[in-house]
C-alpha cells in the first residue's frame, strides 16, 4: 500500500490534471455543474454495481471515475470564487468531528445504534428542520423508502422487531387484496412495498441488493434459456408458456448443479 505521502501526491498530482484540463481541453472547458450532472449518476450507478459484484478491480477504477466527478465540480466551484476543493475537504472534517462526539467529545456511547442516533439528532442542531429533510429528491424509490425509515429510526420511531414489522406487511397485503379501485390499489400497492422494505431492513437485510441479485439472476437464466433454445434450433417467440416453462426449469436444474 502507498504511505500517506504518496497519497497526498497522487490526489495533488489529480489536481494539478484537472487544472491541465480544464484549460485546454474543448470539453472539459464546457462542463457545468448541470452538464456533469447525469454523468456523475452514471458513474454512482457503475460503481454501485462494482460493490454489488465485489470486483475489486473495478471497484477501484469506478471510485476514481467518482472522485473525477467530485474534483471537478470542486474545480468549477473555484472558478465561481464560491468554494475549492480545500473548503469542501474542511467542511467534511468538520461536519465529521461535529458528528462523532464520542470520538473528539466526551461523549459515550454502547452501540452503533446510538452512534445512529446521535448523528440524526445532531443533524437538526445544524439547523435541519426535519429529520427527513436530508433525504434527496431524487432517489430511486426503494432506496428512498430505506433511507426514510432507516432516519425515523433515529429517533425511535421503529417498530420493536422484525416479527411486528412483518405484521404490517400481512395487514398491508392483506388491505391490497381487499380494495378494488385501480388508483387506491396502487396506493396500497406502495404501502405493501414499503412495509416489506421496512422488514428486511429491520431483519438486516438490504432490499435493494435483494432485488439487483435477484434481477442479475433472472438476466442471466434468461440469457441461458435463449442459448438453450438457440442450441435446439427453437424460437422463444414461437413457444407456449408451458413450453418456456421447461426450458426455464431445465436452466435452473443446470444452475443447481454448476453445470
Amino acid at each position: 500500500m502507498n504511505t500517506r505521502q504518496e497519497k497526498l501526491e497522487a490526489f495533488g498530482r489529480l489536481l494539478d490534471i484537472m487544472d491541465d484540463l480544464r484549460e485546454k481541453c474543448p470539453w472539459d472547458q464546457k462542463q457545468t455543474f448541470q452538464t456533469l450532472r447525469h454523468l456523475t449518476l452514471e458513474e454512482t450507478y457503475e460503481l454501485s454495481d462494482a460493490l454489488l459484484q465485489e470486483d475489486l478491480t473495478e471497484i477501484k477504477k469506478e471510485l476514481g471515475d467518482v472522485l473525477l466527478h467530485l474534483v471537478f465540480y470542486a474545480k468549477i466551484g473555484s472558478e465561481k470564487e464560491s468554494f475549492d476543493i480545500a473548503d469542501v475537504i474542511n467542511s467534511l472534517n468538520e461536519k465529521l468531528i461535529f458528528r462523532h462526539p464520542h470520538i473528539y467529545g466526551d461523549v459515550e456511547v454502547k452501540d452503533e445504534e446510538e452512534v445512529k442516533q446521535n448523528w440524526e439528532k445532531l443533524k437538526l442542531k445544524e439547523g435541519n428542520k426535519s429529520i427527513l429533510g436530508g433525504v434527496p429528491k431524487g432517489l430511486p424509490s426503494m432506496v428512498k423508502a430505506y433511507r426514510i425509515q432507516d432516519k425515523v429510526k433515529g429517533i425511535g420511531f421503529e417498530f420493536p422487531d422484525a416479527e411486528d414489522a412483518w405484521k404490517k406487511v400481512d395487514e398491508e397485503i392483506q388491505e391490497f387484496h381487499e380494495e378494488t379501485n385501480l388508483d387506491k390499489k396502487e396506493m396500497e400497492l406502495g404501502d405493501v412495498f414499503f412495509s416489506l422494505i421496512n422488514y428486511a431492513r429491520i431483519a438486516g437485510l438490504n432490499p435493494d441488493s435483494a432485488l439487483e441479485r435477484t434481477n442479475l439472476k433472472f438476466i442471466s437464466r434468461f440469457q441461458k434459456m435463449e442459448n438453450l433454445a438457440l442450441e435446439r434450433n427453437l424460437t422463444l417467440g414461437d413457444m407456449n408458456l408451458e413450453e418456456m416453462d421447461e426450458l426455464w426449469d431445465e436452466v435452473k436444474l443446470l444452475n443447481k448443479n454448476n453445470i
